[in-house]
């Protein structure tokens, strides 16, 4: 198939079974399809068993875009009902992140979304080559952002999103430590970390260098100031939680 072909023969099928809506999905999935032409390799990351080297693709700006709107629909619709602080919490970012002008362009869009049954599956597989895991990570902590927009996380958002991690390619050490950052409980701190409160105090420090690795703003400041600012808190969190497991465990 002729490469960039791809994303508009996906936008023709979709269109001509599912209408406006599914031409928007078919063209995001063949974006990212014809984006992995030009696959590069990205660093080894740990998971919970092995390592591995994980294959991934620059996108543009407009196929990101695209991209987070079919996960955002999906995550705002999850408990049956779409809030006016999720709303506000995706205008905000989208503003921020993509400029006024194409936010209302993104707006009209998700309101058509809001309305269709989505399948994360697909798009979520595609992004999962398409990007580079700490920026996969941002992405979940924006998700959590959504549904944690009227400060109360559901159920069937968490559910959502643990979906979606899983078709990402995240580990659930990962998701547990993003999750806890949103949904307080006994224990949080430790979750944040990727440990049980029964680690020794050399493999509480490893852990956090580590963890401090791995949420770094820095890894995702060419998403733009939006996405680097968010990095910053979940990456505050981080520390948060270190220094309260110092001063539980009176060490410095």
């Amino acid at each position: 198939m002729i490469r960039g072909w791809t994303k508009w023969i996906g936008a023709l099928i979709g269109f001509a079974i599912f209408g406006f809506v599914g031409g928007f999905i078919g063209f995001v999935v063949g974006s990212l399809i014809d984006n992995r032409n030009n696959a590069v390799w990205d660093e080894q990351y740990v998971n919970d068993a092995y390592s591995r080297q994980n294959v991934y693709q620059k996108s543009s700006t407009g196929d990101f875009a695209a991209s987070l709107l079919v996960l955002t629909a999906a995550v705002m619709k999850a408990d049956g009902r779409v809030l006016k602080s999720e709303l506000a919490y995706v205008k905000e970012f989208y503003s921020h992140q993509f400029g006024v002008q194409k936010t209302k362009q993104h707006m009209n869009v998700l309101r058509d979304l809001l309305k269709q049954d989505i399948d994360v599956r697909q798009i979520s597989h595609q992004i999962r080559y398409q990007m580079q895991y700490h920026s996969r990570l941002q992405l979940l902590h924006y998700l959590f952002g959504i549904a944690n927009a009227d400060q109360n996380v559901s159920v069937h958002e968490v559910n959502t999103i643990a979906r979606i991690a899983g078709f990402l390619g995240i580990n659930n050490s990962d998701f547990e430590s993003i999750k806890a950052m949103f949904i307080k409980k006994t224990g949080s701190d430790f979750k944040i970390l990727g440990i049980t409160p029964d680690a020794s105090v050399d493999e509480i420090k490893r852990a956090y260098r580590k963890m401090a690795m791995k949420y770094h703003p820095d890894k995702v400041a060419s998403h733009g100031a939006d996405v680097k600012k968010q990095a910053e808190a979940k990456f505050q969190e981080l520390q948060s939680a270190y220094d309260n497991i110092k001063r539980e465990r009176g060490f410095s």
